[in-house]
């Protein structure tokens, strides 16, 4: 008798999401399905509200990056309004974003992806946490990823005004810049995360790389999928966060498109399904061709292995000769191994830091020309920045006043939910064979997910809809009264 097997909820991710594993009449997998139950719906709300108030909005999507939407939204308003803001401001800008990408790269690996590599995949659901890995490699570890990530936030709070939900960029600039006194600090700050940064890839390879079990795993046909890749880069190709253009690579690691952010419409098509609140985008000129990968299908991903994998290299000394090492080490370009991800972001997590001391040490970045005042009627905008997570793109249209009229978000986590689809059906299937099923298999499973280092918190934006809901009632002594469900099977 055919069975069903539910993982819900998935762990250590931003959100809620579910998966379904269909196992046939002889125990291997007929399918799965990856489920986002949930429904934000920003996209509506917004309408009506005017841009500038944009970046505060959308920031609100997530706690965990909120950075990320409000870079997105800021640099939105600013093509809205066709205004082009200072050097100071961009630089200031990419200051606060680098130091939030190390703080964020720094929580997925060290406490939501490092549990699988530091603990095991099978060791116990108890100890397969950041307490487990602390316990692990020891207290002083332990303590630099809290100073990592309270430096992170520090910088954050200087130049944005807090240190979650930042305030200060608007159209044209930022409303405030920083004392030299703060610049000071902040390149201090940036110092240790270039330390801290190496240290973790030195953990990385100390743990890791010089385990055969672990690297068989990252080099095993389980976790990889042949897809397209993309990523933002600047005019030489090297990997930027903040600005440039999106490169798309194939399969055999050409280009197939670049374009700029006002671009994406001709390049990027949304797909729905019926079970799942989250889009699927793929490739206009690839086509959809269902949940496969090869240069047949137009499914892509966008992860910090995306951009490398997208990417001619990167723009800071140090960073460069560990991406030399990347590729060297796992056979050349493009990787498609899809637990590399993990070591992708400890490349990313060194380049950062290296770019937030650039600019902190910049003659520019104390000037008091942080903000130009726009003056042409607002129109439409289009901004792209690569979130932590992926590339994610703001594309606003707006009356004549400058309120808002329509909104379209393509977050990094909704690229790359076709992928998270794929990988999940392929390691299910790998893994559970003969109706054999137990933790450590399906935590396995989840590995395959938990890579991408998804964020479903922004990723759901269909809207009108029906939200699954259930709510059980108790009695006192804990027996269920009754159970009320909308929309749940």
């Amino acid at each position: 008798m055919a069975q069903r097997i539910t993982i819900d909820p998935i762990t250590r991710l931003e959100g809620h999401g579910k998966i379904e594993i269909f196992l046939n009449d002889e125990g291997n997998v007929a399918n799965t399905y990856f489920q986002i139950p949930e429904l934000r719906g920003f996209e509506r709300f917004c309408v009506g509200r005017p841009v500038e108030e944009m970046p505060l909005l959308t920031n609100r999507i997530c706690g965990v990056c909120p950075e990320a939407h409000h870079m997105a939204g800021a640099k939105a308003a600013d093509a809205v309004y066709k205004v082009d803001p200072p050097r100071t401001a961009k630089m200031l800008r990419e200051l606060l974003y680098m130091a939030f990408f190390c703080t964020d790269h720094t929580t997925h690996f060290y406490a939501l992806g490092g549990p699988d590599f530091i603990m095991g995949p099978d060791a116990p659901v108890a100890e397969r946490n950041i307490l487990g890995v602390i316990h692990k490699v020891g207290l002083e570890v332990g303590g630099k990823v809290i100073q990592m990530r309270k430096f992170g936030h520090n910088v954050v709070e200087m130049i944005g005004g807090r240190k979650v939900h930042p305030c200060t960029s608007i159209p044209g600039g930022l409303t405030k810049g920083i004392t030299e006194e703060q610049r000071k600090e902040i390149e201090a700050m940036g110092r240790w995360a270039i330390e801290f940064a190496q240290f973790s890839l030195q953990a990385f390879n100390d743990i890791v790389l010089a385990n055969k079990t672990y690297l068989d795993l990252i080099l095993g046909d389980i976790y990889t999928e042949k897809t397209y890749y993309m990523g933002l880069v600047d005019e030489n190709n090297h990997v930027n966060f903040y600005d440039g253009k999106v490169r798309v690579v194939g399969p055999d690691g050409t280009e197939l498109v670049k374009y700029a952010p006002h671009e994406y419409v001709d390049n990027i098509a949304e797909r729905v399904e019926p079970w799942t609140y989250l889009k699927f985008p793929y490739l206009k000129k690839v086509g959809w061709k269902g949940f496969v990968d090869g240069p047949d299908s137009g499914v892509y991903m966008a992860t910090p292995l995306s951009r490398l994998n997208a990417a001619d290299g990167l723009a800071t000394p140090l960073a460069q000769a560990e991406y030399e090492k990347f590729y060297s080490t796992l056979g050349g370009k493009p990787v498609h191994q899809r637990l590399a991800i993990h070591w992708a972001r400890l490349i990313e997590l060194l380049y950062a830091a290296e770019r937030w001391l650039e600019l902190a040490t910049d003659p520019e970045i104390t000037s008091p020309n942080f903000h130009t005042i726009p003056t042409e009627t607002p129109t439409e905008g289009v901004a792209i920045v690569e979130a932590p997570r992926g590339t994610l793109t703001h594309h606003y249209w707006t009356d004549e006043r400058g309120v808002v009229t329509k909104v379209n978000l393509v977050v990094g986590t909704t690229n790359n939910y076709a992928p998270i689809t794929m990988s999940i059906k392929k390691a299910a299937s790998s893994l559970i064979k003969g109706g054999n099923v137990n933790q450590g298999l399906l935590n396995m499973v989840e590995m395959a997910f938990r890579a991408y280092d998804p964020c479903f918190g922004c990723a759901t934006h269909s809207l009108p809809g029906q939200m699954p809901l259930e709510v059980t009632i108790r009695k006192a002594n804990g027996d269920v009264l009754d159970v009320l469900k909308q929309f749940v099977e």
